[in-house]
């Protein structure tokens, strides 16, 4: 699966590399995109550098299966770009998966889409998601529809571990679109309770 890593300098490094790698070992394309192209990001411990992949401005959501955010300064420096906020809403809009550690839910919060929603991050964030209209909880990861959240570096093992799962699901096909029913006098209707073959 294609997966959107969405950064700006001054990203949380572990934040970036854990979740990063864990996507590759996978198997899933990763492309790292920036508001600029051909530069390479810093993270704010200087212990990551990244190449930027892609321009924010030649991304586009359908290409993508999913989205991961580190945390670290970038999500406050791409709350205030509108082509990320837009870039992050459309890729919730096209149901999408929606990955966010730390202080991610800053860029969930302008995109709106905190309303009504359970999610976790770092503490310093907890009124901010409060006010938007979140359900603030207190946890290693939540996963909320297509929306996944975590509060910290120490969380990257459940955060990681939840995004590779919900994209293996994503990966399943769908078992009513491959079902058969037993009963040869219901062959072209939907199986139902008949079962699958």
């Amino acid at each position: 699966m294609h997966v959107a890593m969405l950064m700006a300098d001054g990203f949380e490094d572990s934040e970036c590399r854990q979740p990063y790698e864990g996507l590759l070992a996978a198997a899933h394309e990763v492309v790292v995109v920036d508001p600029a192209a051909d530069r390479v990001l810093s993270g704010k411990k200087g212990a990551e550098r990244k190449q930027v992949d892609l321009a924010l401005s030649s991304a586009v959501p359908a290409s993508f299966d999913a989205i991961v955010i580190p945390g670290g300064y970038s999500p406050d420096r791409l709350r205030i770009m509108p082509d990320a906020v837009a870039f992050v809403a459309a890729m919730h809009a096209a149901g999408q998966l929606v990955a966010t550690i730390c202080h991610g839910p800053w860029l969930l919060i302008e995109a709106n889409l905190v309303r009504g929603r359970t999610l976790t991050g770092w503490a310093s964030v907890r009124t901010d998601v409060l006010n938007a209209g979140g359900i603030w909880v207190d946890e290693p990861v939540v996963q909320d529809g297509r929306l996944i959240t975590s509060r910290a570096p120490t969380d990257l093992p459940y955060f990681t571990t939840s995004i590779l799962q919900a994209l293996s699901e994503m990966d399943q096909p769908d078992p009513c679109a491959t079902a058969t029913p037993v009963h040869p006098g219901l062959q072209g209707q939907r199986p139902g309770r008949w079962g699958i073959t």
